[in-house]
């Protein structure tokens, strides 16, 4: 009787299994690649033949001649992809205040020129903790530090600020935004720090 039910039970399981664990893994990931290469391989940026991040994930840029994502609330490490989540920390949360406080501190002593307020992109970190973008806002607050520390005129890195803006998803979604690493890579490219 026992080997009655265990020869199907078994024959449906390894079925099952060729089905879902290889034959349709293969076909989506043979969809995907067909369809969508690029997002399918991780949407991996080069520069100059090697890869230096991809444009779903943010990276940790904090030397001045940069423009700087927004604040990654990913652990142990800033913008580690493993730890993708938001702080879950409330509005009214002091360990958020705190670090708020903390950041428009700094973002104050790293541009003391400027008058305007803060965009919130630059002092909160978004859900997953790895956006790789910052709006307009954000990257022109930031327009005059990286245009003096690489001795340019801010004419031409608010050029490659528009070259390098996204509009929005499909024409309607979102609001226009710039890729940091994107923008970092064509400010190298084209205006190199001397070494």
């Amino acid at each position: 009787m026992m080997n009655a039910q265990l020869r199907p039970a078994l024959v449906i399981f390894a079925l099952l299994s060729v089905v879902t664990g290889l034959a349709y893994p293969l076909m989506v990931t043979g969809i995907a690649q067909a369809t969508m290469p690029d997002q399918a391989n991780g949407s991996l940026i080069s520069d100059q033949g090697k890869t230096v991040g991809s444009s779903l994930i943010g990276q940790n840029f904090s030397e001045p001649q940069y423009f700087w994502g927004r604040p990654s609330a990913t652990g142990p490490m800033a913008y580690n992809g493993n730890g993708s989540s938001g702080a879950n920390l409330g509005p009214t949360n002091p360990a958020l205040l705190d670090a708020i406080k903390a950041r428009v501190e700094a973002l104050k002593k790293a541009h003391p020129g400027q008058a305007g307020s803060i965009p919130v992109d630059l002092v909160t970190a978004s859900a997953s903790g790895l956006d790789p973008h910052i709006s307009i806002a954000a990257a022109q607050y930031q327009l005059e530090r990286v245009s003096a520390v690489r001795k340019l005129s801010s004419d031409k890195v608010s050029k490659l600020l528009a070259e390098n803006t996204e509009g929005r998803q499909f024409g309607v979604f979102g609001e226009p935004r710039v890729n940091v690493l994107k923008l970092n890579i064509a400010l190298d490219q084209q205006y190199p720090l001397a070494k």
